[in-house]
């Protein structure tokens, strides 16, 4: 619909408000005004969660869903994936991890409400930003712009899915949990780039969205131009200065990155607890209404969704649910006490209106008062560097750096961002929230006794090996070098291109004993080079800029040598402008080091086939296994490429998560029973990185400022869901593409080691609290403080001061049980040393055990 004007004459606000009121009130049970969504009458400050469906299994979902519950959270978010449900022209696909209304019914099972992000276009690291390949073969279609093929695909799909939302009542209209849909997805960033269309292109969607009628109020996130009713809303690390474009809208955050995702080959990024605290402290502070973490689990990109360049398989993103579906402590602890604090000022944030009061040159108040006595107040520190001590009705409080306090009598302190506590609403008493030490334990794979072995007990590894270039028919034969995804249209990461060349025994390089250089240019992924048949060099992109040059000696012989290079993608580009036409693959291909000169091979004819042979027969699946001739061998070959490794498992021990350990892998595929395990690469990130010891909270947060993992893989470990395990006679099939030892893949389960806790003495009643997971009990104490102890969990050292009693001390109190609190005051511990008092703290870690 039209956009609403504003009128200053009294009679003219009146008819304003009533037309405003007329058109909120077509949400049905779901409305708004410029302070809060109104669910079924009632004035609400929601906690969101983002939890993608399809990366978890449905098995998972119940758990994630509750553990956010657990969490303080009202709502849980998802995208809706358009190239998971329409894999083809009106073929759908809602089965297993795209079931999306046992999703949404998961949700609603649980108490909780939904925003659906139907979209269609997704961005969230997803291969092709969730649209589907498809659509860009259809001739003159042109993504997110005036288009109408474009427009008509896309109406289609998100017509199918409100109708399949209202045929099961899942709209708050309808009784159900969805509140708010959105339509796009931060268009703002590019719709410049595509001139008047892109205008035309946004308008056109948000009211396309509105006709449908869900009964629920649309969001469009960053985007700046968003035609009323349509909500416009905040995206990014930091949302408290965010104001919507209409006065009658509430500031929602619709997305709050609490981490940030990772690249294969680059060092792992992390954002501080207290900071994310600190934003989501502000962003209330500051008048929102809706704040949704993305991610609050990560999850796990399975099979070839990860989009790119180089998104790995993981997506834990360092949310507070982490990509196994375990709490990430102490995040997932730190913001459930923040949601507490919050929603014991719920009602005075909905109903007054605040006031600031500055505290000195980077510190203020923000004070919410009623009539009826009722205040509520958030103190803060924006200063990145120094702490500060700040009065506020005649009491002082001390505010860390980069800290806001929450305050909902205006009296009592329950929460700082900057404090990882856990307050007690009871008396108030102050205890630390927890942090776990996680490992991955090992153990070997188990074989299954099989019907034709009945007595093995050692692991059975078959094999069949790909030929290097082109098997059966060719697909293509051209006299150039073709954009790698024009040829595949992404039926696959893997496309031959095959030549050959004759060389004559006269050429030098044969009889001075020196090689010919092959010199690469491509726009991306990666390349796999094999001479005759022989693996010679592999070349990738930095997955931050898609080409790459690459040169390397090759080996060739006297007379016609085959050349064979197997490119590859590792995920298609997820967003930009017009990104659906970003190339791949091979531009120039160059032979140096002959007699005649470079011979530039880009003009030859190239031989093209698109994917594996083991991928087209789909031999890691139980109705494709048979298609080849598996080879048992005793002595499984190692380092060799384009080879496939079967064997059956049992599953791993316990009901602990499940990780596969491809450390001693190079690149590939993984599947069990069929499933899509997805890509892995243990690939290293560089040893000179921008990698830190210990993070710093203080400061605004970009995704280089806190990188761990430098010289270390990137990603080792790949998450194999539980639920995708049969009791007995578990198939995993490996594909390597340049050469891995398969007799060193391990499972390892997931399992929280250990906890710490820390706490400082300047609280009242100061206490650290500890609890083991459920079963397992505190059977050491492997650290324990009462000084200036240094460092963080996991890596604790003592400080000049220390109480030598500190680990007996926590003994008695802590010894074989699930959990324990210990008070932090100077007559349970002494210190000695240069150590002034109030300023010590007790850290502890403790071990725990079945």
């Amino acid at each position: 619909m039209g956009k609403l004007f504003f009128f200053y004459s009294s009679s003219c606000c009146l008819l304003f408000f009533l037309l405003l009121c007329f058109e909120l009130g077509s949400a049905g049970n779901v409305t708004y005004d410029a302070r809060s969504l109104i669910v079924d009458g009632q004035r609400k400050l929601l906690i969101s969660a983002s939890i993608h469906y399809p990366r978890s299994v449905p098995a998972m979902w119940p758990g994630l869903v509750q553990t956010a519950k657990e969490g303080g959270v009202d709502v849980i978010e998802t995208y809706v994936f358009w190239n998971g449900h329409e894999i083809a022209p009106s073929v759908y696909n809602f089965e297993g991890r795209f079931d999306l209304v046992k999703f949404v019914k998961t949700v609603q099972q649980a108490g909780m409400y939904c925003i659906l992000r139907i979209g269609p276009f997704v961005a969230a690291e997803w291969n092709y930003g969730g649209v589907p390949v498809w659509l860009h073969y259809i001739p003159g279609t042109v993504f997110r712009t005036d288009n109408e093929n474009f427009k008509f695909y896309m109406q289609r799909f998100m017509t199918y899915i409100v109708d399949l939302m209202k045929k099961e009542k899942l709209f708050a209209s309808q009784g159900g949990p969805i509140i708010l849909s959105q339509v796009e997805n931060e268009y703002g960033y590019y719709e410049q780039g595509y001139g008047e269309g892109g205008k035309r292109y946004a308008q056109w969607a948000a009211k396309m969205a509105v006709a449908q009628n869900t009964g629920v109020p649309w969001i469009m996130c960053q985007q700046y131009d968003a035609p009323d009713p349509v909500i416009d809303t905040c995206n990014g690390f930091y949302c408290d200065t965010f104001k919507p474009t209409a006065p009658h809208r509430p500031k929602i955050w619709t997305e709050n990155w609490p981490g940030w995702f990772q690249l294969f080959g680059a060092p792992n990024p992390h954002r501080p607890a207290e900071d994310v605290a600190f934003a989501v402290a502000r962003f209330f502070q500051k008048g929102g209404t809706v704040n949704n973490y993305y991610m609050y689990h990560g999850g796990t990109n399975f099979g070839r969704t990860a989009g790119g360049p180089f998104i790995t398989t993981s997506y834990d993103y360092e949310a507070p649910i982490d990509e196994y579906g375990l709490p990430n402590l102490p995040k997932w602890g730190h913001l459930k006490e923040l949601h507490r604090a919050i929603k014991l000022c719920e009602n005075l944030l909905l109903t007054s209106n605040p006031v600031n009061i500055s505290l000195g040159h980077s510190q203020e108040a923000d004070v919410y008062a009623d009539a009826s006595g009722g205040c509520a107040a958030f103190l803060a520190n924006t200063d990145d560097k120094n702490d500060v001590t700040v009065t506020f009705r005649n009491a002082s409080y001390h505010l860390p750096a980069w800290s806001v306090s929450i305050l909902p009598d205006c009296k009592t302190e329950v929460y700082n961002s900057a404090k990882v506590h856990r307050p007690d609403m009871q008396n108030f008493e102050q205890v630390t929230s927890q942090a776990s030490v996680i490992k991955m334990v090992p153990e070997d794979l188990k074989p299954s006794v099989q019907s034709s072995k009945k007595d093995s007990k050692s692991l059975n590894w078959e094999v069949f090996v790909e030929k290097a270039g082109i098997w059966g028919e060719a697909d293509l034969v051209k006299s150039s070098l073709e954009d790698h995804v024009n040829v595949t249209k992404d039926a696959s990461d893997y496309l031959w291109y095959t030549t050959s060349i004759t060389v004559s025994e006269d050429e030098l390089f044969l009889k001075q004993g020196r090689s010919p250089v092959l010199m690469i240019d491509s726009k991306g992924h990666a390349v796999h080079v094999f001479v005759n048949g022989q693996l010679q060099v592999s070349a990738s992109g930095n997955g931050t800029v898609f080409p790459f040059k690459y040169k390397k000696p090759i080996t060739l012989k006297a007379g016609k040598n085959e050349i064979s290079l197997l490119g590859i993608t590792v995920g298609l580009p997820t967003a930009g402008p017009r990104y659906e036409w970003i190339p791949a693959g091979l531009t120039s291909v160059v032979i140096k080091g002959l007699n005649n000169g470079p011979l530039d091979l880009s003009k030859n004819t190239w031989t093209y086939k698109i994917g594996l042979e083991g991928e087209k027969l789909a031999i890691y699946t139980q109705g494709g296994m048979n298609r080849v001739n598996w080879v048992a061998t005793a002595n499984v070959p190692k380092m060799q490429p384009l080879t496939w490794y079967k064997t059956f498992v049992d599953p791993p021990t316990g009901d602990e998560p499940v990780g596969l350990d491809m450390l001693y892998m190079g690149k590939g595929l993984a599947w069990l029973n069929g499933e899509e395990i997805g890509r892995y690469w243990p690939r290293k990130s560089p040893k000179n990185g921008k990698c830190v010891e210990q993070c710093d909270y203080r400061g605004k947060f970009m995704p280089d400022k806190c990188l761990t993992g430098c010289g270390k893989p990137t990603q080792r470990w790949y998450h194999v869901p539980r639920s995708w395990f049969k009791p007995s006679g578990n198939t995993l099939v490996i594909f390597e593409e340049r050469g891995g030892d398969p007799t060193k893949i391990k499972f390892s389960k997931r399992r929280t080691s250990g906890v710490c806790a820390s706490a400082s003495e300047d609280y009242p009643s100061a206490t650290v609290h500890l609890k083991c997971p459920e079963d397992t009990h505190i059977s050491k104490v492997k650290f324990a403080s009462f000084g200036t102890p240094r460092g963080a969990c996991g890596s604790y050292q003592m400080g000049d001061c220390h109480d030598p009693n500190s680990v007996s001390a926590v003994e008695k109190e802590c010894a074989k049980r699930n959990e324990c609190k210990i008070q932090v005051s100077a007559q349970k511990f002494s210190s000695k040393g240069n150590c002034a008092a109030g300023k010590r703290k007790l850290a502890v870690e403790v071990i725990c055990s079945s």
